[in-house]
C-alpha cells in the first residue's frame, strides 16, 4: 500500500512530463524507497550465528574427507604396500608404496642398497604373486633372491635388447595385470614413455618401481612418488623429491641390517678392543772369549 499510494503522489507530481519520462522517474523512486526500507528493517532482523550440532560437524567431516590440501599427505583411495621401514612408511602418502602408480627412484649408483630397501614389500608380493625384473644391471642370482626373502620360481627376468622392447614389455606387462610389482631399471627415458607407462600402471594393482640415475632428478616426471637414494654407512640415505603433500627438507636415514656393509659396520662397532702390551726386549750380553 505504500508503495502504491508514493507512486501515485510521484505521478501527480510530474503529471506535467512526457509518460515515458513519468513512469521512468516513477520506477526509479519506487526502487530508492525499497532499497531504503530493505536496509533500515535489515538491522532489525539481525540473528545470532547458529551453533553446528554434533552430527553435523561429523557430515562435514565426513564430506570433506577425501580432500586433500597441499599441507598434508594426501590419502587416495588405492591400496598401498607397507614400506616395511615406519620411518619411510611416516613421510609416504598412504603410508606405504603407492600401486596403480609410477614410482621413481633415483640412484647415485646401482647396488647401494636399493634391493635391500625394497626387500620387505618384494619379499610380501612374491609369496602370492609374480616379480618382473626388466633390465637389471646385473644378473639376477637365486642365492642372493633367496637371501631377500624372495619366491624364485615367482620371479620373471626380461632381458630386452633394446630399451624400446623393455619398455614396451613393461607397457604390456602393467596392462596385463599379472605381476603384483614391477622393477624397470633405465637409464635415458622420455617423458612420453613416462606417461605411457604410468597411465598403463593406473590400469592395475600393481606397484611399479622405475630406477633411474640421480641426474635424471632435474627432468619433469608424472610420477607421483620420487625418491632419491646414496649410500650411507650401515644403510641408505633417502631423500623425498616430490610426493603428494608437502615438502620434504631433510634426508631420512634407513638403517639396513641385512646388507654387508651393515653387518661389517656393526662388528666394528662391537668388537672387543684388545690392548697389547709392549713387548721387552731383553739385551744379549756377550760372554767374554777366553784368550
Amino acid at each position: 500500500m505504500e508503495r502504491a499510494g508514493l507512486a501515485a503522489a510521484i505521478k501527480r507530481n510530474i503529471g506535467h512530463l512526457g509518460n515515458r519520462t513519468c513512469a521512468s522517474l516513477a520506477a526509479k523512486h519506487i526502487l530508492l524507497f525499497i532499497h531504503t526500507v530493505f536496509l533500515s528493517s535489515k538491522s532489525n532482523m539481525i540473528a545470532p550465528p547458529l551453533l553446528a550440532s554434533d552430527e553435523a560437524q561429523r557430515a562435514a567431516e565426513a564430506a570433506l574427507r577425501h580432500v586433500w590440501r597441499a599441507s598434508e599427505l594426501s590419502r587416495s583411495r588405492t591400496l598401498s604396500a607397507p614400506t616395511g621401514h615406519a620411518q619411510l612408511d611416516s613421510e609416504l602418502p598412504d603410508t606405504g608404496w603407492p600401486q596403480s602408480t609410477l614410482v621413481e627412484l633415483l640412484l647415485q649408483q646401482a647396488g647401494i642398497g636399493e634391493m635391500h630397501l625394497l626387500r620387505p614389500a618384494l619379499a610380501a608380493i612374491s609369496k602370492r604373486r609374480r616379480v618382473a625384473l626388466i633390465q637389471p644391471p646385473y644378473f639376477p642370482n637365486s642365492a642372493a633372491c633367496k637371501f631377500l626373502g624372495l619366491e624364485c620360481p615367482n620371479l620373471l627376468w626380461v632381458k630386452a635388447p633394446t630399451t624400446a622392447d623393455a619398455l614396451w614389455s613393461t607397457e604390456q606387462i602393467l596392462r596385463n595385470g599379472s605381476c603384483g610389482a614391477v622393477l624397470l631399471w633405465q637409464t635415458n627415458t622420455r617423458s612420453e614413455a613416462l606417461r605411457r607407462l604410468n597411465l598403463a600402471a593406473q590400469t592395475t594393482d600393481t606397484t611399479f618401481w622405475l630406477l633411474r640415475p640421480l641426474s635424471a632428478a632435474a627432468d619433469a616426471s608424472p610420477a607421483s612418488l620420487r625418491i632419491a637414494l646414496r649410500p650411507a654407512a650401515g644403510g641408505i640415505s633417502v631423500e623425498i623429491i616430490k610426493r603428494r603433500g608437502p615438502h620434504h627438507d631433510a634426508p631420512l636415514f634407513i638403517q639396513l641390517a641385512s646388507m654387508p656393509a651393515r653387518q661389517r659396520f656393526l662388528e666394528e662397532q662391537n668388537a672387543v678392543l684388545v690392548q697389547r702390551s709392549p713387548s721387552t726386549v731383553t739385551p744379549r750380553v756377550r760372554q767374554a772369549a777366553l784368550v
